[in-house]
């Protein structure tokens, strides 16, 4: 079922356009992403789908009685009540439901009504209604998932009782948005969702999302997230929005795939024009053959020029380097612990970075990330513990608040007045690779987006030639196209990186190593971020195994030789299997893996223009897709069989 849909929308900031002719589908259950630079107009269409704003021209249509709930970049739960009180007030339909179910139980059960009467009969079909209305909304189960969700935001049973009043603005965004997910508005809008989210907590939300009932339109610049969730994308660009099928990795491709094609389509004509051309320009002054070349001008009057391919949309570009190299140790801590005053909020931390390495910090929300770079950078003390700075090491710093930039300032002075010595000229070809050109050098700081003040700050660190950088969140407000900009200059920078960010694609590319903060000291992981994880799931399960092996050994008695060989011989059976599981989990999880790039090789055949109109190949494509889609649910359903099987082998 459609659940809303545009039709030819457009919207003018004067009589500029930021996009025109938009047709957007939303179906119930939909997975959307809406991608495109910052700027592009995103958020306004989101805006305009959400019902906040009206288009300049078009029409919506919408689903009678649809209820779309909306969270914007800023959004914050702004309420006198306490976290649990706020959150209760979903449960009110329910409770209220309840109590008219009892209050119809006890009707029912009063002799002086009649059973055969007709205001029994409406009585019981009334209760009937409820009972299945209360069922299939979970009103028995309402509180347990408000829980659940608190939980997953990381909010526990001890915050329950806070106001909401003293919570910070990103735990009030957290709350919002756990809010929009327990009300299950039949279209959730969610622009920046991942924002102010640990890693853990993102973690979360993707396994949420993923088995979400009702339909998502997401604008993220996460791109291990939207891959994750999503499974159609709409991308805003140059004044238009294009509708692409699958993830994100999968829009890159189509969107490649396009792009070669229209550039074959506009070459192909080019050619065509250039010959008839060539043509009329020969023969038309010639008497024999200007009949002709009348001809082949009017044929070029009549022919409807193919647009030039405007994919080439203007990117930042720019790199790091270093004034001098250094020592191989950059920096070591020993027993550090940071905070503020007389608050730790991280202790015993040992670190020992080496030369033009990459580290990544990772942790939860307030374990100390940002605090551990400030208390290096000496922009804040160490409560205790020492600090070693390697030889030659020269420090930058970069925070993900631009705290450091003068909102006085214009663009062109914040970064000219830290290097008066260089020509202005310098400076401005420098801000033009980092996309400010012409009067944009002339906007003070003030008045820039998140984005726009990021590129300032990055504009000016690399300047400074420093050999070790601290980077903190420096992705946040880019968008992807700008994110993939910053990697490629980090990747080749020649100095040492140590890094906060939550951006699990940006750690992926980039880290060498990954340090998890908490509050006992710093584990160090030597790999990327998916080895991170992987390393930390073996972790957590070998100190469950350890943990059930002491209290299995606790509560048996010492067992005699002949129980100790039929113990052997059962463990030695258990592994057998066990092995035997695991082997037939992989084949299965091989042949989904060849199964998907199946169905994504067909479902790219079904979007190609050059098959439109042939409806025997389409057809022959659509069943092909549909065999191979339930070949992929039985073996998902084998998979998960013994997937449970190994489960209860290894509990």
């Amino acid at each position: 079922m459609i659940l809303l849909q545009t039709e030819k929308i457009s919207r003018y900031f004067g009589a500029e356009k930021l996009f025109a002719n938009v047709s957007v589908e939303i179906k119930d259950n939909a997975r959307i992403g809406l991608v495109g630079r910052n700027g592009a107009g995103k958020t306004t269409l989101l805006e305009i789908l959400s019902g906040r704003e009206e288009p300049d021209s078009g029409n919506i249509h919408k689903k009678k009685d649809i209820t779309i709930g909306y969270l914007d970049q800023y959004t914050g739960l702004d309420s006198s009540l306490t976290i649990w009180e706020e959150m209760m007030k979903i449960a009110v339909p329910f409770l209220d439901m309840e109590k008219e179910m009892r209050d119809i139980e006890a009707q029912l059960s009063d002799p002086a009504l009649k059973k055969s009467g007709p205001d029994y009969e409406e009585l019981l079909k009334r209760y009937d209604t409820l009972q299945l209305t209360f069922h299939e909304q979970n009103g028995y189960g309402i509180e347990s998932e408000i829980r659940s969700v608190l939980h997953g935001f990381r909010f526990y049973e001890e915050d329950y009782d806070t106001p909401i009043q003293n919570l910070s603005g990103g735990q009030k965004t957290r709350l919002a948005l756990a809010q929009l997910l327990l009300e299950k508005k039949d279209l959730l809008i969610l622009d920046e969702p991942t924002n102010h989210l640990d890693i853990d907590t993102l973690s979360w939300l993707e396994t949420y999302l993923q088995n979400y009932s009702k339909a998502l339109l997401i604008v993220s610049h996460d791109r291990y997230f939207l891959d994750k969730v999503i499974n159609e994308v709409y991308e805003v660009s140059r004044g238009s929005v294009d509708h692409f099928p699958g993830n994100y990795s999968n829009y890159l491709k189509l969107k490649a795939d396009k792009i070669k094609r229209e550039w074959k389509v506009f070459e192909k004509q080019q050619k065509k024009i250039a010959k008839l051309e060539a043509f009329v320009d020969k023969n038309i002054v010639r008497a024999s053959t200007t009949k002709r070349a009348q001809a082949r001008r009017k044929q070029l009057e009549k022919m409807d020029p193919v647009s030039k391919p405007q994919h080439d949309e203007k990117s930042a570009h720019f790199q790091f380097q270093t004034g001098r190299e250094s020592g191989q140790i950059v920096l070591q801590t020993e027993d550090l612990t940071i905070g503020y005053e007389t608050i730790p909020l991280s202790s015993h931390i040992d670190l020992d970075i080496r030369k033009e390495e990459s580290i990544a910090v990772v942790g939860p929300n307030g374990i100390g990330k940002t605090t551990l770079l400030k208390t290096i950078n000496q922009m804040i003390p160490s409560l205790s513990g020492n600090i070693s700075y390697g030889a030659k090491v020269d420090l930058g710093y970069y925070d993900q608040e631009q705290t450091l930039l003068n909102n006085k300032k214009t663009v062109l002075n914040e970064v000219w007045d830290d290097h008066p010595s260089l020509p202005e000229q310098t400076i401005r070809t420098l801000l033009g690779s980092f996309l400010f050109s012409g009067e944009d050098v002339e906007k003070a700081i003030a008045s820039l987006s998140g984005g726009e003040k990021a590129r300032v700050a990055l504009a000016k660190l690399s300047l400074e030639k420093n050999n070790f950088l601290l980077l903190d969140e420096p992705t946040n407000h880019l968008d992807i196209d700008s994110k993939e900009v910053l990697e490629n200059a980090l990747i080749d920078y020649p100095g040492t990186l140590l890094f906060v960010s939550h951006d699990r694609y940006f750690i992926n590319r980039l880290a060498t190593k990954v340090i998890e903060l908490n509050e006992t000291g710093a584990d160090v992981y030597l790999g990327d971020y998916d080895y991170y994880l992987q390393k930390k799931a073996e972790l957590e399960a070998l100190e469950q195994l350890n943990t059930s092996d002491k209290e299995d050994e606790a509560e048996r008695n010492v067992p005699s030789p002949s129980t100790t060989k039929q113990s052997f011989e059962a463990q030695k059976e258990n592994q057998k299997h066990q092995r035997k599981l695991e082997r037939a989990i992989l084949a299965i999880e091989n042949e989904l893996e060849e199964l998907e790039e199946q169905i994504r090789s067909v479902q790219e055949s079904l979007s190609d223009p050059n098959i439109s109109n042939d409806f025997e190949e389409l057809e022959r494509l659509a069943k092909e897709n549909e065999e191979l889609q339930s070949r992929q649910e039985n073996l998902l359903e084998d998979w998960e069989e013994k997937q449970i099987a190994l489960d209860d082998l290894n509990q």
